[in-house]
């Protein structure tokens, strides 16, 4: 579930290894460049943490974050 707090949308994946976590990584970031919104994320071994706002909105969330959310969402 995606958490909205310091108008950031923020959800961490776990995985059952690092490969599975770092091909998650690759789809998402495939999918965000379309997309052209860029997420902020840290990867830990199988856990994959991601930030979401929309910089040009001045680093608020905003539809683009819940769009892209979404779409992280059905690739996991």
């Amino acid at each position: 579930m995606w958490i909205e707090e310091d108008n950031k949308l923020k959800k961490t994946f776990k995985f059952k290894d690092f490969t599975e976590a770092f091909g998650f990584i690759t789809k998402v970031a495939l999918e965000a460049e379309k997309m052209n919104h860029h997420p902020f994320w840290s990867n830990v071994y199988n856990s994959v943490s991601i930030e979401l706002s929309t910089h040009d909105a001045g680093n608020v969330v905003t539809e683009k974050d819940y769009a892209l959310a979404k779409m992280i969402d059905s690739l996991s």
